[in-house]
C-alpha cells in the first residue's frame, strides 16, 4: 500500500523526525555495503562500532561521534567532534587530523552517523522546496521510504543537504534515498543510497539510545597517545611513479576477472601500455573509449594494454565493470604492492607506457580527454608503432 500526502504521509514523517530529534546520544553497530550500480554483489562490506551524540553547537554535521572497529570496540578508527576530524592509521601507528582548511569547502565531506543521517534526510523531504517524489510503502513490519531528488546537482547529506559541484562524470544527477522504520518504534534503522556513480547502505543493529555517558566529549582520547600525529594534505614523503623512467617495470602476477593468473612476462607484444585504475573513478571510466580505441588501432602484438584495478575489487566487480563499460582490453585485479612498487601512492589513473624490453619509457599521471590522448598517442608512436 502507497501512503500519500491526503491520508498521513506528511503527518507520518514529522512523528519520526520527531522520535529522531529525542535522540541526543546513540550507541549501535552499522553494517555498511557499497556497489558500482549493475554490481549484484557488494564491494565493501564493513562492520563498525559507532558513539554518536547530537551537538546543535555545530552547524555543518550537527554531531560528534567516534566508530570503532567492530570485532575490537576498543579501537577507533575515525571520529569528528565538530572542529576536527580523525583517522586512525593503526598499521603505520598514525593519526591523520582533518581541521578543514587545507581543502575549504562549503561543505565537510564526512560520512554522518546513522541517527544524524536519516533525520537530516527526512527534514530534507518535509522542508526543501527540490523536486523531489516521496513513498511511504508499507512492508508489514515496516516502512519503506523512498525519496527521489530529481535536480540538477546530487544532493549528499553531509549533516543538512549539501548540493554537489557538477561532476563531468556524472551523467545522471538523481539522488534516491530509502530508509526502512521499524513499526514498533517509528525509527529507521537502514537506509540506502543510490547516483548514477554508486549505491551504499547503512543498517543500524542493537541500537542503545540516551544511554551513553555525557561527559565531555574528548575526541583524541579515544586513540592511542603514542601515535604520531599528521595534518592532513601535509606533504608526504613519498615516491612518485616518474622515478621508475628508464628503469624496469616491477614484474608482477595477478588474476582477471574470471580467476586466471597472468604475469608481465606472459605479454609478448613490442610495447605495453599499462593503466592503474580505480573502480569508481571518474577520470578513470572517461579514458575508457579512449583505450578501447587503442585495442582497436594498434594490434595486440604491437601493443598490449592492461588496465590494474588498485582499489582491490573482487572478480565479480571486475566483470560487471568490463560489462557495463564494454571494455575491449586487458583487466587485472590488483595489490597494495603495485600501488608501492609502481610509486604511485595510491593515485589513480596513472599510465605507464613500457618498451619491448619493459622499461619504463613514460608515465602519465591523471586523465583529461584528448590532452592524454594525445600525449600518450604521441609517445606510442615514438616508439615505431604503427596502427592499423
Amino acid at each position: 500500500m502507497i501512503v500519500s500526502a491526503q491520508n498521513g504521509q506528511e503527518d507520518y514523517l514529522r512523528k519520526v523526525l520527531g522520535n529522531l530529534e529525542k535522540i541526543e546520544s546513540a550507541t549501535y553497530f552499522v553494517i555498511e555495503q557499497t556497489w558500482e550500480p549493475g554490481d549484484t554483489t557488494a564491494l565493501v562490506n564493513r562492520r563498525t562500532f559507532c558513539i554518536e551524540y547530537d551537538h546543535p553547537g555545530d552547524t555543518t554535521i550537527g554531531a560528534r561521534f567516534v566508530n570503532f572497529d567492530g570485532i575490537d570496540t576498543t579501537k577507533a578508527v575515525f571520529g569528528y567532534d565538530g572542529t576536527i576530524h580523525a583517522i586512525a592509521y593503526h598499521d603505520i601507528k598514525k593519526l591523520e587530523i582533518d581541521d578543514f582548511t587545507t581543502k575549504p569547502l562549503p561543505f565537510r565531506p564526512l560520512s554522518s552517523p546513522f541517527f544524524n543521517y536519516t533525520r537530516n534526510i527526512i527534514k530534507y523531504a518535509l522542508e526543501t522546496p527540490d523536486n523531489i517524489t516521496v513513498e511511504v510503502e508499507d512492508d508489514v513490519v515496516d516502512w519503506h521510504i523512498r525519496i527521489v531528488i530529481n535536480e540538477n546537482e546530487q544532493v549528499e547529506f553531509f549533516g543538512k543537504a549539501c548540493y554537489l559541484p557538477a561532476n563531468p562524470y556524472c551523467w545522471d544527477p538523481t539522488s534516491i534515498y530509502e530508509l526502512w522504520v521499524s513499526k514498533a518504534n517509528d525509527l529507521p534503522y537502514k537506509v540506502r543510497r543510490e547516483m548514477s556513480t554508486n549505491i551504499s547502505m547503512k543498517e543500524c543493529l542493537d541500537a542503545q539510545l540516551n544511554s551513553a555517558s555525557k561527559e565531555k566529549f574528548d575526541l583524541l582520547s579515544f586513540f592511542p597517545k603514542d601515535y604520531k600525529i599528521a595534518k592532513y594534505g601535509e606533504r608526504k614523503n613519498v615516491q612518485h611513479a616518474s622515478k621508475l623512467l628508464s628503469k624496469n617495470a616491477p614484474d608482477w602476477t595477478l588474476k582477471d576477472a574470471a580467476g586466471k593468473s597472468v604475469s608481465l612476462s606472459d605479454i609478448k607484444s613490442k610495447a605495453l601500455l599499462i593503466q592503474l585504475t580505480g573502480i569508481g573513478c571518474g577520470p578513470c571510466r572517461a579514458s575508457i573509449p579512449f583505450l578501447n580505441k587503442l585495442r582497436t588501432e594498434f594490434s595486440i602484438d604491437d601493443l598490449g594494454l592492461v588496465a590494474i584495478e588498485t582499489w582491490k575489487r573482487e572478480g565479480h566487480a571486475l566483470q560487471n565493470y568490463i560489462n557495463r563499460y564494454g571494455i575491449k582490453y586487458m583487466l587485472l585485479g590488483g595489490t597494495d604492492e603495485i600501488s608501492k612498487e609502481y610509486q604511485t601512492g595510491g593515485s589513480v589513473p596513472v599510465f605507464f607506457l613500457l618498451d619491448e624490453n619493459r622499461i619504463v619509457r613514460n608515465v602519465f599521471d591523471g586523465y583529461g580527454e584528448k590532452v592524454t590522448d594525445k600525449e600518450i598517442l604521441n609517445a606510442i608512436n615514438l616508439l615505431s608503432l604503427s596502427s592499423e
